[in-house]
């Protein structure tokens, strides 16, 4: 009777065994099979940012090789930093920034907030007052003693909701 029970209890054991093994396997199988589908809509995902981030910064000075011969400048990222900073001192006059294209609103002015040069003609910027939000573009210039010019080409003020 005793070896009989043991008997038992090693087919019972086995069988837990078995069952356990093949439920394990079962859910690692699964398991991997969605890791496998999330890791490819990552990649597709990084793939679709990547070739959008590379349209867009198709539009940059700094990868426009004809632009920067243009300029002939040595360091780009110097340069753009000193036309950034040419029109951002704009902002510090008392009636806002000429080259937003608006006039002061009250004790509001409208100033520059952000700004993207975009070859070694034009740059495209925000600005606002605080309440109300506008856009851009601006033609600049380098002129023989290394200061630049702008030259406001359109401005857009957008309408302030009403909801």
């Amino acid at each position: 009777m005793k070896k009989s029970l043991f008997l038992y209890l090693f087919i019972i054991s086995v069988l837990i065994n078995l069952f356990t093994y093949k439920f394990l396997s079962d859910k690692n199988l699964s398991e991997l099979k969605t890791l496998k589908s999330e890791n490819k809509k990552l990649n597709e995902d990084v793939l679709k940012f990547t070739n959008q981030k590379s349209e867009n910064d198709a539009f940059i000075l700094i990868n426009n090789d004809r632009a920067q011969n243009y300029l002939n400048q040595k360091d780009i990222k110097a340069f753009e930093e000193k036309v950034k900073q040419a029109l951002l001192t704009y902002n510090d006059s008392k009636e806002g920034n000429i080259y937003t294209g608006q006039i002061k609103m009250g004790n509001q002015k409208f100033v520059i907030n952000n700004m993207k040069i975009l070859n070694h003609r034009w740059i495209i910027a925000d600005y606002s007052n605080g309440e109300l939000w506008g856009e851009v573009l601006l033609k600049y210039f380098v002129n023989d003693d290394g200061s630049i010019s702008f030259e406001l080409l359109n401005t857009y003020l957008y309408s302030k909701d009403l909801n």
